[in-house]
């Protein structure tokens, strides 16, 4: 006879506790890799010891000793013969695990993730004290992990997925593959790799990027000018909610960006205001449940943690008429376009695990 013992749930809870803060610490561990350029020092070598990666990577033997073993035990690399002494140990980073962590172009790099999560330690007492005063953090205060590290993990996106989005839309596409003088405005450009991207797609088209982060739209710049697309994509620093009404554009984009914005409703009547009569505003916002579930499943928690981390605290920094947070769902903004005065939204069918598409016009 087999006896059942239920496990007391205060230990069940303290395991998982447990679990996740040895996760954070992994995560962190990660986080020095990608900045210190472990990662990419033992990419590609058949087996390297302790020295050989501090060498490579230009730090100390003892740190980069601890890193490979911690690095081990967690199962993040490989090491040939763990039993041998420290020194002698050789280590391994499985080609498919250097894809995620050092490929900038790959579908599979979320590497950049452990530098949002890092810029967001960064900031904890000051999110602390927003918490108590229910004030905000400002986004530069992130610092350049949190902006580095979004423009990173969204970059293959735009590289590899962002004209299938436009063709999601074949009247916009067609627009834009054929006007002579298609012009197209990126709002929230962040570092300018999605304005970059609808120029490379479109060869036709100018790309106007606006952003209220200066020092996004300096690297943006100089981005757009090693991508050789700096005569047909500019970058301004601007609020969305305060678009100038002189030019028309046949497409207004919002990648990522809405939830984040102080005033959403002003920002998408702004963009209205100086489409075409036969433009569009193309949003890409968080793929999330359209209520809340509890508990969620791993998308949503995801979502979540950046909401209590980052994206609420930026947003009530700007002293907004509404502050969203991550969690943007899908009633939320057909709520914002028709209070923006938009006669057509739809929820466009693009496939993609992380942003949901929405298409507005009228």
């Amino acid at each position: 006879m087999t006896t059942i013992t239920d496990t007391d749930p205060r230990e069940a809870f303290a395991e998982r506790l447990l679990e996740d803060v040895t996760r954070s610490m992994e995560t962190l561990s990660v986080y020095f890799g990608v900045k210190l350029g472990l990662y990419r020092a033992l990419a590609g070598v058949d087996g390297a010891t302790e020295r050989d990666i501090a060498d490579r990577a230009g730090i100390a033997t003892r740190y980069a000793s601890e890193w490979l073993s911690q690095q081990a035990a967690a199962g993040y690399i490989d090491c040939d013969n763990p039993d041998a002494q420290p020194k002698l140990r050789r280590y391994r980073l499985a080609e498919h695990s250097a894809e995620v962590l050092t490929d900038p172009d790959s579908p599979f790099h979320v590497a950049p993730l452990t530098r949002m999560f890092a810029g967001c330690a960064g900031v904890l007492p000051q999110l602390l004290e927003a918490y108590r005063t229910g004030g905000g953090v400002p986004y530069e205060a992130y610092g350049v992990d949190i902006r580095e590290g979004i423009a990173d993990v969204n970059r293959p996106m735009f590289l590899h997925e962002l004209a299938g989005w436009i063709a999601a839309a074949p009247e916009v596409e067609q627009r834009l593959r054929s006007a002579p003088s298609a012009k197209v405005l990126d709002l929230g450009c962040g570092v300018g790799y999605s304005s970059i991207a609808l120029a490379k797609a479109f060869p036709m088209a100018t790309v106007v990027g606006i952003d209220l982060d200066a020092a996004s739209v300096a690297q943006a710049r100089e981005t757009a000018a090693d991508a050789s697309v700096a005569d047909r994509v500019t970058f301004v620093i601007g609020d969305a909610a305060q678009v100038g009404a002189g030019e028309k554009y046949d497409l207004v984009t919002m990648f990522e960006t809405l939830h984040d914005m102080g005033n959403p409703v002003g920002a998408l009547r702004a963009a209205r205001s100086v489409l075409t009569a036969e433009g569009a505003i193309l949003i890409a916002d968080e793929r999330v449940g359209d209520r809340l579930t509890a508990p969620a499943d791993l998308m949503e928690r995801f979502q979540f943690g950046w909401s209590v981390l980052h994206c609420l605290a930026a947003t009530l920094a700007e002293d907004p008429v509404e502050a969203n947070g991550t969690i943007l769902r899908t009633p939320t903004l057909l709520r914002w376009a028709r209070e923006a005065g938009y006669t057509d939204s739809a929820v466009l069918d693009v496939d993609n695990d992380f942003w949901r598409f929405y298409l507005l016009r009228g």
